[in-house]
């Protein structure tokens, strides 16, 4: 009698184990590469704050294909070897059949490699290089704005801001120098004088001898790309040196909110395109997504000015779950397929990819909404543009 018992004992155990990996399987992986330390941390984590969000709504809705959706997110360190090494853990290890990332246009070019090496699909959720979408690679597949949609969008302001010479302050990185040249050759064609063209590294913390060149230089708008950390830092060290000349932030990064809380006065003045302006709601494309990603960021008592970032990882979940519905599987190759086949009503607006780089080998990019905020009195205010 005891034996049997025990038999009876180690069967259970044994299917039990069993069951573990079942289970397991019965969610669909979804890997996602975020800086959530170091340089653009701040940003990094906003955007996977964003894609928890969306994991879970989807999750209570029904998830897709009979399953749950489960994010495997693993932190850059902002450091393109870093990113690299998630990458391949995240195909390697974890078996992911698609990915989301990587915030940074350094980070998602590093990367980019490995996903032609493994032949599985990333969307981008952030990153602005124009390299990212032209260098021939089919398993990219972008929601965000080029540098250069972003300067053609900005076209139109020139004039309204009656802007004659423009300086520049970027990083020293692919996103900070493609943002200063798309807005120089968009702005050179306007008629606008070019001074400086200041760069940094996206460590560094002083920048005052780069801000006394671009005060001698004399211009009467300084266009900064950066992440909202140094952003803070420049808007201070501005004012203290009395810069006079009106500060843009390019590159749709920068939480307006977060810079009137840490910069406070030396916000007061600046403009800042954007990509989502949850101060004004009313005028997004899709309210109805805006609004449930808007509640439940409030619910979970995240940062406030956080929302300007975290809503790229809501909407990059929401795209590669409907690739995976249109798919009818999770392998890499449908799902790659199926993001040309893709469309969703999201916060970035109406979400599609059109072709772009070599005939063959195209790259998927999305058309977004681009909006320009002030900051006035220590609120955020439209531009009246």
């Amino acid at each position: 009698m005891h034996t049997r018992t025990a038999k009876l004992a180690l069967a259970l155990l044994g299917a039990t184990l069993l069951a573990g990996p079942a289970l397991a399987q019965e969610t669909i992986k979804i890997g996602v590469t975020q800086p959530l330390t170091g340089a653009f941390a701040a940003s990094g984590n906003y955007v996977a704050q964003g894609a928890r969000i969306a994991e879970d709504q989807i999750n209570a809705a029904g998830g897709v294909l009979g399953k749950k959706i489960q994010l495997v997110i693993e932190d850059s360190k902002s450091n393109p070897t870093e990113a690299v090494a998630t990458v391949e853990k995240l195909i390697v290890r974890d078996k992911v059949p698609v990915l989301m990332g990587a915030w940074s246009s350094t980070l998602t070019l590093a990367v980019m490699p490995k996903l032609q090496e493994y032949k599985v699909p990333m969307v981008v959720e952030t990153s602005s290089s124009g390299k990212i979408t032209t260098s021939g690679n089919p398993y990219i597949f972008r929601i965000s704005p080029t540098s250069e949609m972003e300067a053609v969008a900005f076209k139109p302001l020139v004039p309204k801001l009656a802007i004659k010479k423009a300086d520049f302050l970027n990083t020293n990185n692919d996103f900070g120098i493609g943002s200063a040249a798309e807005y120089s050759k968009m702005l050179k064609g306007q008629g606008v004088a070019i001074g400086v063209m200041e760069t940094m590294d996206p460590k560094a913390t002083d920048f005052s001898a780069q801000l006394t060149r671009i005060k001698a230089s004399g211009g009467d708008t300084l266009f900064v790309t950066t992440a909202v950390e140094q952003l803070t830092l420049i808007l201070k060290q501005a004012k203290e040196l009395q810069l006079n000349a009106r500060i843009v932030s390019t590159g749709g990064s920068n939480s307006p909110d977060q810079l009137i809380t840490q910069a406070g006065e030396a916000a007061n003045g600046s403009f800042h395109t954007v990509f989502f302006p949850p101060w004004f709601p009313e005028v997004v494309t899709n309210p109805e997504p805006a609004k449930r990603y808007m509640d439940e960021w409030k619910k979970r008592g995240h940062e406030p000015g956080g929302l300007t970032e975290g809503f790229r990882g809501f909407d990059g979940i929401h795209v590669i779950v409907e690739a995976i519905k249109i798919a009818g599987k999770a392998e890499p190759a449908a799902i790659k397929d199926a993001l040309w086949k893709t469309k969703v009503k999201g916060i970035y607006g109406n979400i599609e990819f059109i072709k772009q780089g070599p005939a063959g080998s195209e790259s998927g990019q999305n058309v977004p909404s681009i909006y320009l905020v002030k900051i006035d009195g220590g609120k955020v205010v439209k531009s009246g543009l």
